[in-house]
């Protein structure tokens, strides 16, 4: 199933669909949770590569809602602790050390625990759930949620230390542990250092993830009226949204490239210009625009009364405000007024805004993109105060560099991208630690290969030679014929929208969830709409008459009657023609007659 495949936990996306579908909430629940470990987590904030695989989008407008659909399951189920494993578990004398509680050392320890493994989970903070917990908004994540589905992995008999840092790989490796795990995300935000005026400006310039995880641990509650946020991925559009919630007001994200290339999920731009937040692009930082004023006027608004309203453009600064040019009196909006960095007699330095200039992206031969400048004068923003989310980067100053764990010339860890086993036999990397920022189904998959990694190495097992392929399962997965009574409607029809608390409601507090999912009717309606694409058909060939009757019933134009051709003109001969090589199109065997019988396999829905 491409849907399957797309998703990096190869979660069976229409087996839940279909228990969805006829109500069984809880089976739909568990399936998700043996894959993907985090279903109403992921219900919520998934990026959904499974979504552009799925084949309703070659017959619709959109894709089934695959990740809605999730959050469906995660709602409306019952406690499902009684479908868990329940310990205590035997002990297999081993033990195994998970740093960082994030989404990818926990699903090692999910994996791990049920086999025996003694499990110690370390993490410097308060409890699990990595950066879902600091940097993904409560208004996205509802923290009941998170706590309850982490919990569901600590009770498996994990011996939690929280609060607890690790600064040193070595210490931890001189201690009894069989295999370490380091699953600690890539905690470090980008910053722009040398961009003229961070220095002076520091106290109301911001580092994205690090504001966040202030946010959420109750440290800070307020932001200025006037917020920048520069960055154009998920990042950004949470800290533009969490802003709105703490008295931003005038709230805007400028990012350096075009709008439909923001890496930010098409959803997320959605929900912040939902907001009434602006997305400026094709912008990119020059400076941060400060003044200096007397200290008891530090603290005091610097635009008050004296700044025309914000616009996509930019604004303009009365003549009257100190520390701006008199010249810029009628200056006109959208061009650059000209800030004075130091007023005679000041004493400390105070953000006022930045400077920004125009680009356009401009294509070579290849496809490489450059931002080249427009020409056009500098804009101004103004701004109380400014968050950076520019990108994250990994950090490990408290791992040894001799210690047998090798790091390339970006300082991050050599890690074999099958095993996740790093160039120290025990020492195995995950999640954003492993190869840089993801997501967290991305983690996940990464936590299950780990975690049979780690289970070979402890049996003394080839770990290359003796894992299985994806998606290999133990059990049937015949069907009755009741399971195949199922509604799989061809037509086109709407993807239901999801429906969202009033803004009354959720800009006047941060915990307040915005989507409110979908109920069971409207889940049972898009449950219809997958195509059930693991429903395999198989032509029977020596029954074929060659009525051509499938070919008139087939609502995708899947299947062609042709004459017997090479392969390259076959593929132009199809109904839709199959210009895929990598995808095969299916020949049976068939009458003698000289016809072939060709489906599609690009197009083909089961």
């Amino acid at each position: 199933m491409d849907c399957q495949w797309a998703c990096p936990a190869h979660t069976p996306v229409p087996e839940y669909i279909r228990l969805i579908a006829e109500g069984r909430y809880t089976e739909a629940y568990m399936i998700n949770w043996d894959s993907n470990v985090f279903p109403g987590i992921l219900g919520r904030t998934c990026d959904r590569p499974c979504e552009p695989a799925c084949r309703r989008g070659r017959v619709d407008e959109e894709p089934v809602a695959i990740c809605r659909l999730k959050r469906v399951a995660a709602d409306n189920r019952e406690d499902p602790l009684s479908y868990m494993p329940q310990g205590p578990f035997e002990p297999n004398g081993r033990k195994v050390a998970l740093i960082g509680a994030g989404p990818a050392s926990l699903t090692v320890a999910r994996d791990l625990a049920p086999l025996g493994y003694e499990i110690h989970l370390f993490d410097e903070q308060i409890k699990g759930g990595g950066f879902m917990l600091s940097q993904i908004p409560s208004f996205r994540l509802p923290i009941q949620v998170l706590d309850e589905e982490v919990d569901y992995i600590l009770r498996l008999g994990i011996h939690t230390h929280f609060k607890h840092y690790v600064s040193s790989l070595k210490e931890v490796l001189e201690q009894d542990y069989d295999a370490v795990f380091v699953g600690t995300g890539a905690p470090r935000g980008r910053d722009l250092p040398d961009l003229p005026g961070r220095q002076e400006a520091d106290d109301n310039i911001h580092i994205g993830i690090n504001w966040l995880g202030s946010v959420a641990f109750e440290h800070t509650h307020k932001i200025g009226k006037r917020v920048i946020v520069l960055g154009g991925g998920n990042t950004a559009m949470d800290c533009c949204r969490t802003a709105r919630r703490l008295g931003g007001e005038d709230v805007k994200v400028i990012v350096r490239s075009p709008f439909a290339t923001m890496k930010a999920s098409p959803w997320e731009k959605e929900d912040a210009m939902h907001e009434d937040i602006p997305i400026i692009d094709n912008h990119v930082p020059k400076s941060f625009v400060i003044e200096y004023v007397d200290d008891d006027a530090a603290d005091s608004p610097p635009y008050e009364g004296g700044v025309a309203p914000a616009s996509g453009d930019g604004v303009v600064l009365s003549p009257d405000v100190e520390g701006v040019d008199p010249n810029v009196e009628n200056h006109p909006v959208g061009e650059t007024p000209t800030p004075l960095l130091r007023k005679e007699g000041s004493k400390k330095a105070r953000l006022i805004g930045m400077l920004f200039e125009k680009v356009e992206a401009v294509y070579d031969e290849n496809g490489k993109r450059s931002l080249v400048p427009t020409g056009e004068p500098e804009v101004f923003f103004p701004a109380d105060d400014v968050l950076i989310a520019v990108g994250q980067e990994n950090a490990f100053p408290w791992i040894e560099r001799n210690i047998g764990v090798d790091f390339d010339k970006w300082e991050m860890p050599v890690v074999d991208k099958t095993t996740f086993q790093s160039t120290h036999p025990k020492v195995f990397f995950g999640g954003d630690a492993a190869f840089g920022p993801e997501n967290v189904i991305t983690a996940v998959a990464h936590g299950h290969q780990a975690a049979v990694s780690i289970d070979l190495l402890c049996k003394g097992e080839n770990l290359l030679t003796h894992r299985l392929p994806p998606m290999v399962n133990l059990h049937s997965v015949k069907m009755g014929i009741h399971e195949w009574a199922y509604d799989s409607e061809i037509d086109e029809y709407d993807r239901p929208v999801v429906p969202q608390a009033p803004k009354t409601q959720t800009l006047i507090n941060r915990k307040t969830e915005v989507e409110l999912g979908f109920d069971p009717l409207a889940g049972y309606e898009e449950a219809k709409r997958c195509l059930n694409c693991d429903m395999q058909t198989v032509f029977a060939a020596p029954k074929c008459i060659e009525c051509d009757a499938c070919v008139d019933i087939c609502p995708t134009s899947c299947i062609t009657f042709t004459a017997d051709c090479e392969e390259n003109d076959l593929r132009q001969r199809t109904k839709v023609p199959a210009l895929n090589l990598n995808q095969p199109l299916s020949v049976p065997d068939g009458p003698k007659s000289g016809v072939l019988k060709v489906r599609n396999e690009r197009v083909a829905q089961h």
